[in-house]
């Protein structure tokens, strides 16, 4: 019989942690522990060691691709599979760059979950079907996508979030000076004059999620659909 597969949740809102956990337990999947922010993450990742981590991309203060890194630095062999309620090529794509096992968006069906984390825990990457169509139908180069680096990715996100520089350079564990240097180049990349102009173009181009707020109903779990949701590849 196959090892029970073990899990942990993370996202900021616990309503959504707590319907994805009935979800998976009822499947037969082990959720071991629930984080949410990505420091909370590597701390549970460190203490419990689970098979999958399952991770959204918006959180508060650091995003999940940054945590999935900081996991990924620690344990290469960590398998992670991104969570997330957006497709934006920009986004898998930072994501499976930063090591990311597989890729699902929050409208797929829930079984497609179950089946992404099943996939992952056994070493295949997973896309589910509507970020595999976005992949492919996406131009190799995409001029309206600046070139910002990993770090630059990072700190915009934050910028947008309101954090101010040196509260930016004590989550990245980096010097104020530095992170200034990354604001002043991403500011010249994206042609703002100023922070606010910053954060608009940042929101324009979506590189930067609006802010979610849950309703009771995002604690349902819905409905499964019928037919092929998903992708998987070896």
């Amino acid at each position: 019989m196959n090892k029970t597969i073990s899990v942990l949740l993370v996202d900021d809102h616990a309503v959504v942690r707590e319907g994805y956990r009935r979800l998976l337990e009822d499947s037969g999947i082990r959720v071991v522990g629930e984080a949410a922010t990505a420091a909370e993450a590597y701390q549970r990742f460190c203490e419990l060691t689970p098979q999958v981590v399952v991770m959204d991309i918006s959180l508060s203060g650091l995003s999940g691709i940054e945590g999935m890194r900081r996991i990924l630095a620690r344990e290469p062999a960590a398998r992670v599979l991104i969570f997330s309620m957006y497709q934006e090529v920009v986004f898998v794509r930072r994501a499976l760059e930063a090591g990311a096992a597989g890729y699902l968006t929050k409208a797929s069906a829930p079984t497609v979950l179950v089946e992404a984390v099943r996939a992952v825990a056994r070493g295949q990457r997973y896309l589910s079907h509507d970020v595999a169509v976005s992949l492919a139908l996406a131009p190799s180069s995409n001029s309206t996508t600046p070139p910002l680096s990993a770090r630059e990715f990072e700190i915009l996100k934050l910028l947008a979030q309101g954090c101010s520089l040196s509260e930016i350079a004590r989550q990245l564990c980096r010097n104020q000076k530095t992170v200034a240097n990354h604001q002043s180049a991403i500011k010249q990349k994206l042609g703002a004059e100023n922070t606010a102009q910053l954060v608009r173009i940042a929101m324009q181009l979506g590189l930067v999620p609006p802010v979610h707020h849950p309703s009771p109903a995002d604690a349902e779990v819905p409905r499964a659909r019928h037919g092929a949701d998903a992708r998987t590849t070896p």
